[in-house]
């Protein structure tokens, strides 16, 4: 897929990945990801794209890796240079994870955690974030009247969109999202998908999806993944009606997978 390499947001080069084990995870990846737009990378389990989403904001560094090369460059800046400070790489690089885990606190201080922790004080500006983030996650309305009770006594879908909002109040460019929906009932999925959407007018979206049906309803851009090696990648509508390899479309017809 041929995408102005000016509007991409991050640029992945030749990236290959294997685990200690022996696993290969990731083989000769390259890609462009454009800013301000959804990026779906789907494909069967083990195909490398929660591999994929975890460098993008180093998490792989907690894993056993035998070796890596490649480049990820986000704005220009390889982020796998050693040199990179990866703390505030994940505060411009925030992830949300399949099942949403709220922090044993109030759904204010859920939201307000991280900023304090980086220093923020001021009640006015944390007040402020809280709305602001809770809007972008699509749960202000439900939730603003109770903002001093437990997260953990919300629903799963709410408090999936809570941790969405969690990592919005930091305020990063862009948003990793493993299979948010996977554990969520179809009214909460439709939610957290239409938030994506108002996202991705401010930020970069990147999102594994829980199944092809929502890979087809979400992607601005597509990035078929098996056994570790980039497939196909093209525009969403493209890739779910025309694929051009035969893999991809076997995959969305559910021949395989």
């Amino acid at each position: 897929m041929v995408i102005n390499r000016l509007m991409n947001k991050i640029e992945i080069e030749n990236l290959s990945l294997q685990y200690a084990d022996g696993a290969e995870s990731l083989r000769g990846i390259s890609m462009g990801i454009r800013q301000n737009a959804v990026t779906v990378l789907f494909g069967p389990a083990g195909g490398g794209k929660s591999t994929l989403l975890r460098c993008l904001n180093r998490l792989n560094d907690l894993t056993d890796i035998r070796t890596s090369s490649g480049r990820i460059l986000i704005d220009g800046e390889n982020i796998l240079d050693p040199k990179t400070d990866v703390i505030a790489l994940r505060r411009k690089v925030g992830m949300v994870f399949a099942r949403p885990v709220p922090l044993p606190m109030s759904i204010r201080e859920n939201i307000t955690y991280g900023l304090e922790l980086a220093g923020e004080k001021r009640r006015t500006k944390l007040n402020e974030a809280v709305e602001r983030s809770l809007k972008l996650a699509a749960i202000w309305d439900e939730v603003k009247d109770r903002l001093n009770d437990p997260a953990v006594a919300l629903s799963g879908g709410q408090q999936q969109r809570v941790c969405l909002a969690r990592v919005l109040a930091l305020q990063p460019e862009i948003i990793l999202l493993d299979e948010p929906t996977s554990g969520l009932d179809p009214i909460s999925t439709g939610k957290v998908e239409a938030a994506l959407q108002e996202l991705k007018k401010d930020y970069t979206v990147i999102l594994v999806p829980h199944s092809v049906q929502q890979a087809a309803r979400t992607a601005d851009h597509a990035a078929f993944f098996l056994q570790g090696e980039l497939i196909e990648y093209d525009n969403g509508k493209k890739m779910f009606t025309a694929p051009k390899e035969k893999k991809t479309e076997d995959y969305i017809m559910g021949r395989f997978g």
